[in-house]
Order: structure tokens, then C-alpha cells, then sequence
């Protein structure tokens, strides 16, 4: 949800509540000034660079009300969450997550280490640039599996992620139940998957597996944003980051089939380290998931920004509602459908 490697053009007034925060961490003498310069990028947070004596920090604060044109609430308490999936995701595959300093409950605020943009570009300005490659996402895919194995039919993880209302709030609600009601002709089938979604409990879930939210590090994919962290269903990661690469087909057309080769390897490889269920049935999750998703970043309460053309939110809609209304249960069938749409509308792949 948030950019944390672009910086705004000036440094700001520190807001008093973070500053507080810093000290109650131990990160900041009481005495000590220092330079707050916000960052862009997110929606959900107010995310600032920090200077401190020992090095740059992120400071980042949940917002209750998102930055979007439609009204979007979420619980602020999601901060912690977030802070505890990196300690949880940076056990299971070091180097996957910034580093946590640490998280204050009383400004709602966690403090990372700040990654340097001309070490850590990010993914979606890479792919934008038409650099598809599909070996970093098939690091993508290594790093992603090797946390949901790591939490896996884990009770005690399960337990430090009671997050049902606030994954309803910012994921299931404004992306598939607001799609629905926007499209009441595919209302049943939108709600049957948000539903086995809901009650789908198997992994740690991140939530927000975007290309905006990983950095091309040096050693490998950095995920960024744990927000909507949740104890769930492993094909809502899976599937939300296999429908970026389809719509950025539709952003970059000339890296169009870049992208699909990126859904490829993405696909195979995650479902390859599938071994605490049968890899068929997550991706059938998976595949009955993606046309909603598609659906919602058109027609839900965060819409990307990029499809600007009413035609292109027209081939989206066209693609989705087919396979809304008649279901696929394999990955391969979601990307076939969405090749032969850009094949006729004459894109070379």
C-alpha cells in the first residue's frame, strides 16, 4: 500500500506524535532534532524517511480513512500486524522483509530500515519500463512459498493473527463485495469466493503481493507493506500478484508478453512448493479469484490508476465477467483467456 523508496522534495516539521515515538524506542534522544521528510506512494499510511544519528529509518503511521476517491475505512491497529508478519516473514525467508526496529502501539506506528531506491528499485517501475524478467519472479515465487510453508497449519501463528475483521475491511470489501454490488449480474459468484476466502485458514497471508510493494534488492525480492497480514487462505497472495502481471500488459503493451512469461514461471514455481495442501486445489482458489481481482482493480474501491482508457477497463471487464461467469479451475485457463483478448485486439505476443 505504500512506496516506501520515493522521496517528497523537502523535509518537514517532525510530527510530534513520531518523535515521541522514536524516543519510547530508544531510537531517539529526548533532546534530539532531526529531519522528518515524507515520502509518497501509499494510500493507507503516512510514511516519512527519518535521518537518525545512526542512519535513515522509515517511520510509518495507519491511517484510518484511505487516500482514495471512495470512502475506505480500516482498523489503524492493522500497524501491528504488519510489524509482527516481518518478524514472522523475515524468520522464515531472511532478506524477504526490511529490517523491523521496532513498532509503538501508542501512535500506531513501526519503524523499518529505510532501502536506498538506487539499490532497491521497484518492481512496478521496473515492469513499467518494460523489464519483465521472469527469473526475479521466480525469486518472487521462492520467497513467497517459503513463508506460507514456514506458517502452515500453525495454531501459535494463527493465534498472533486474529485479523478476520480487518482483512474484510481493507481486502475482501472494497475489492470483490463492492465489485459485486457493481456488477449485481456476477453478485453470487463474487460473494461465493470472497466467502471461501474468508474461510480458507491454512497460511500466514501478506495481502498485498503487488509490484509496488517489492523492491528489485540486490539479493533478491524485499516485500514491502504487511497491512492487511492475515491468517488465511494462500492463493489471495498467489492470485493477487499473478493479476498485476496481466494488467500490466495493458500499461506497457510492448513487454506484454514479458509479463505472461512472468505469470508463467510466477505460477509453476509457487505451485511446485506447495506441500501443506494439494497444489490442485489452491490454484483452483487461485483461479476462481483472479477474475475478481481483475474485476476490482477496475470496478471496486481501488481501481489502478494507470487504466485511464475506457477501452482498456472494457477488455478487463470482458475477460473477468466471462470467467466469472463460467469458472476455471486452473491458473493456465485465466492466462489463456486474457492472451486471446489481447491477440485480437492485436497486441504481438
Amino acid at each position: 500500500m505504500g512506496d516506501v523508496t520515493s522521496l517528497a522534495r523537502s523535509a518537514q516539521e517532525a510530527p510530534e506524535d513520531l518523535r515521541r515515538a522514536l524516543i519510547r524506542l530508544g531510537l531517539l534522544q529526548p533532546d534530539a532534532r532531526v529531519p522528518f521528510v515524507p515520502l509518497t506512494g501509499g494510500v493507507s499510511s503516512d510514511i516519512w524517511r527519518v535521518d537518525l544519528p545512526t542512519g535513515p529509518v522509515c517511520i510509518k503511521r495507519a491511517l484510518s480513512r484511505l487516500k482514495v476517491a471512495a470512502e475506505w475505512n480500516a482498523p489503524v491497529e492493522r500497524n501491528a500486524f504488519e510489524a509482527d508478519y516481518f518478524r514472522v516473514a523475515g524468520a522464515a525467508a531472511p532478506g524477504s522483509v526490511p529490517t523491523l526496529f521496532g513498532q509503538d502501539e501508542e501512535s500506531g506506528s513501526l519503524v523499518m530500515a529505510f532501502l536506498d531506491p538506487a539499490g532497491h528499485p521497484v518492481w512496478k517501475a521496473e515492469l513499467h519500463a518494460g523489464r519483465a524478467d521472469p527469473v526475479f519472479a521466480a525469486m518472487v515465487a521462492d520467497r513467497l512459498v517459503r513463508i506460507h510453508a514456514a506458517t502452515a497449519d500453525d495454531p501459535m501463528i494463527a493465534a498472533r493473527f486474529p485479523t478476520d475483521a480487518i482483512f474484510h475491511a481493507i481486502r475482501l470489501e472494497p475489492y470483490l463485495l463492492a465489485t459485486a454490488r457493481a456488477h449485481p449480474d456476477r453478485a453470487d459468484v463474487l460473494q461465493a469466493v470472497a466467502a471461501e476466502t474468508a474461510a480458507t485458514r491454512r497460511v500466514l497471508v501478506h495481502g498485498d503481493v503487488s509490484p509496488k510493494n517489492i523492491l528489485v534488492g540486490p539479493d533478491g525480492p524485499v516485500i514491502l507493506d504487511a497491512e492487511c497480514a492475515w491468517y488465511g487462505d494462500p492463493a489471495f497472495d498467489l492470485a493477487f500478484c499473478l493479476n498485476h502481471l496481466l494488467l500490466k500488459c495493458l500499461w506497457t503493451p510492448a513487454a506484454a508478453s514479458g509479463f505472461l512469461a512472468c505469470f508463467d514461471t510466477l505460477a509453476t514455481l509457487y505451485l511446485g512448493g506447495v506441500a501443506w495442501e494439494a497444489p490442485a486445489e489452491l490454484e483452483r482458489r487461485a483461479a476462481r479469484l483472479l477474475p475478481g481481482l481483475l474485476l476490482a482493480r477496475v470496478d471496486g474501491k481501488s481501481p489502478v490508476e494507470y487504466l485511464t482508457a475506457e477501452a482498456d477497463r472494457d477488455r478487463v471487464r470482458g475477460v473477468a465477467r466471462v470467467l466469472l461467469g463460467a469458472p476455471v479451475g486452473r491458473l493456465g485457463a485465466v492466462r489463456a483467456a486474457w492472451s486471446d483478448m489481447l491477440t485480437r485486439e492485436g497486441w504481438t505476443l
